[in-house]
């Protein structure tokens, strides 16, 4: 296989992936199911949109008769221009004729044009064996890595495309292990006029995110510390173990779970207590799956025999729900494990999340205006807002997540039936997951009924009534509140402390209906307060991404010290005991001491982080700057060039990587 060869420039950062070529390479396992043609020729045939919203006129009782709104379906014009195919044949009329790649973008720029693809004649388009059996490697002699990635590079924004270059292109083949690649070197070159920096720096931070952080000393190195703390915190949960000498009662495995840790303190076995939720005793265990190695939640119903297997068809319907508000069920088996029959429930594991219950409602104080009461005095005043309330702003948040988790579940068919706090995580700040989803199916399943899914509707009524209950009790920041006998001192409080929004939606929920109500109804009462979660979900988008963002540099220069540890002061490499003291190692050696070792006039340690990543910064990128080395005992200066010492750095690896390659 021939093909044109990368210049220095476009392989400055190759090392970076050449010793990673296997992880989203194709060919891995986590690609296997696509082979290189499929990427390089996926064409859309037909397009259709789908528009969810609901075409019926939605109607509210007459005290919200001024909140409802039409809705009107808008369906998509067949003969629009996005809808028309550009041309593109299918796959089985492509073989031995030119044809172009990709359709032609809806939005093209100025600079760009279609570049197209030439068939070898007698070459075939099939993928040779099943990608299944594929390699976890990409063939090495393939020219330009980034192919490999679905990141795309500047530089094909920036170099224009002629007619004369239609064609220009051949496919390359190769067949490594059986499996055989089909690919374009389509290798841009430089446009005349764009200056690239030589070497790789740490941008400054964007101005949409700089002028929203509320900290002006934020680290411009590396991501904020609260981030930092967060993922840290979470991480240590993720990996926390049980200690099996203490914890006894605790198995090793359960079913094909192991390293079992519990989320929930475990009460002695004389005082364990059925639910309030589920009328039986539950518990819940961090464990690791061996098919997969990934944490789960189990969730263990104490005690239960499971009679019948027609409920699986539930667990099924609530395995295909994928939302973001909703802690997705995996799969439920009963064991004996525990040393009785029990039920256990397979969830996602969220590290640090911790309950609607336990954040908001866990303070006796709150509850204070409800059932506090002195003798022969009034009652005492009504809390403000400043006085301990949630926001308001808060608040809707809530509502706009529960209500979208509920509506995702009402449109599957099925109901939630555990809208309660203790059932509600929260991640982060403001970030909702409805648990213990089908729960209630399985425990409540009826072998007599015909039909399971009857008595849904009725269930989703209810669905509504504790989405009013969750949101009473959120204005009154106490769960004393939504008692009946409270329900009057509870709204008069929402009344004086939050908008008239708020208020009617909580009625509309807690009051009975002649009609069966939907979801959808309460969209209108939010109202702009969708956009509003929406720029504030979109903001912290921006934030994150910012931080992401330098650990990006970080990353590859962490990577850069790892291969120079790899190469200075080795003791011993092919039976050379002075390999690392010598030759281009030497040079190395002396970097080495000129990015850790420097000193002050009055021999005092000099650190500086500035210092040690725009060295690293312009070895990585091979600058032509001049740079002196002095060897330890200051009898030797060399005056070298970054680029020299990126030649012996590149060298001396790879001279490491065969030697490793050949031992295998």
């Amino acid at each position: 296989m021939e093909g044109p060869a990368l210049s220095d420039a476009n392989l400055t950062n190759s090392y970076f992936s050449s010793s990673f070529i296997g992880v989203n390479g194709f060919g891995s396992p986590a690609e296997s199911k696509y082979t290189m043609m499929q990427r390089l020729f996926s064409i859309c045939d037909s397009c259709s949109l789908t528009d969810p919203v609901n075409s019926s006129t939605s109607s509210l009782f007459s005290d919200f008769g001024a909140l409802s709104i039409s809705q009107r379906r808008k369906a998509p014009n067949p003969t629009a221009s996005e809808f028309i195919p550009k041309g593109a044949p299918r796959m089985a009329a492509i073989a031995q004729s030119a044809v172009q790649a990709f359709p032609s973008p809806l939005f093209a720029h100025p600079g760009l044009g279609g570049s197209t693809a030439a068939l070898a004649p007698g070459m075939s388009l099939s993928a040779g064996s099943s990608p299944l059996h594929s390699p976890k490697i990409t063939p090495h002699t393939s020219p330009a890595p980034r192919r490999r990635s679905h990141t795309p590079n500047p530089a094909n924004y920036m170099v224009p495309t002629t007619a004369s270059d239609q064609g220009a292109h051949i496919i390359q083949k190769e067949t490594v292990g059986g499996t055989t690649y089909f690919y374009t070197d389509n290798t841009p070159g430089p446009m005349a006029g764009m200056v690239f920096p030589t070497f790789h720096i740490y941008p400054p931070t964007a101005p949409h995110v700089a002028y929203m952080q509320p900290k002006a000393n934020a680290p411009s190195f590396f991501m904020a510390d609260e981030l930092r703390q967060e993922l840290i915190h979470r991480h240590l949960i993720t990996m926390a173990q049980i200690d099996h000498s203490e914890n006894p009662d605790v198995p090793s495995e359960v079913d094909s779970y192991h390293s079992l840790f519990p989320l929930e303190p475990l009460p002695p076995p004389n005082r364990m207590q059925k639910t309030s939720n589920f009328s039986y005793i539950t518990s819940c265990y961090k464990a690791v799956n061996s098919k997969d190695d990934l944490p789960y939640c189990l969730r263990r119903i104490h005690g239960f025999r499971l009679v019948n297997t027609k409920c699986m068809m539930l667990v099924d319907m609530w395995k295909k729900i994928q939302h973001s508000n909703t802690v997705t069920l995996r799969e439920v088996f009963t064991t004996k494990a525990f040393g009785d029959h029990s039920l256990v429930f397979s969830y996602d594991f969220h590290a640090g999340a911790e309950t609607m219950f336990s954040r908001h409602f866990n303070d006796p104080a709150a509850d204070s205006y409800f059932t506090k009461r002195k003798w022969g005095q009034h009652e005492p005043p009504p809390p403000r807002q400043h006085a301990g309330l949630l926001p308001e702003s808060l608040i809707w948040a809530y509502i706009v997540q529960l209500s979208s988790a509920l509506r995702t579940i009402h449109t599957a068919g099925l109901a939630c039936r555990v809208m309660d706090p203790s059932k509600i995580l929260i991640t982060g700040k403001t970030r909702l997951r409805v648990n213990c989803a089908g729960v209630f199916d399985v425990l409540t399943f009826d072998n007599s009924q015909t039909n399971h899914l009857a008595l849904m509707p009725q269930y989703q009524q209810a669905d509504l009534v504790s989405l009013g209950k969750v949101v009473l009790a959120l204005a009154c920041n106490s769960l004393a509140g939504i008692q009946r006998e409270n329900l009057q001192k509870a709204m008069e409080l929402v009344s004086i402390n939050y908008s008239s929004d708020l208020k009617n939606l909580i009625l509309y929920l807690l009051t009975d209906q002649s009609r069966l109500r939907s979801v959808n109804d309460i969209m209108p009462m939010i109202g702009a307060r969708f956009y509003t979660q929406l720029d504030a979900s979109q903001m912290r988008n921006d934030v994150i991404e910012e931080d992401l963002a330098k650990e990006v540099q970080n990353g590859r220069l962490f990577r850069l010290l790892a291969k120079l540890g790899t190469i200075n002061e080795r003791p011993e490499f092919q039976k050379d005991p002075a390999w690392s003291e010598t030759g281009d190692r030497y040079l190395l050696k002396l970097f080495r001491d000129h990015l850790f070792h420097q000193v002050t006039e009055a021999g005092m340690p000099w650190i500086d982080l500035s210092h040690i990543v725009s060295c690293l910064n312009k070895l990585d990128a091979g600058v032509p700057e001049k740079i002196s080395l002095v060897s330890r005992d200051e009898k030797s200066v060399l005056v070298v060039t970054y680029s020299d010492l990126k030649r012996c750095f590149d060298s001396t690896f790879q001279e490491l990587q065969a030697a490793a390659a050949g031992s295998l």
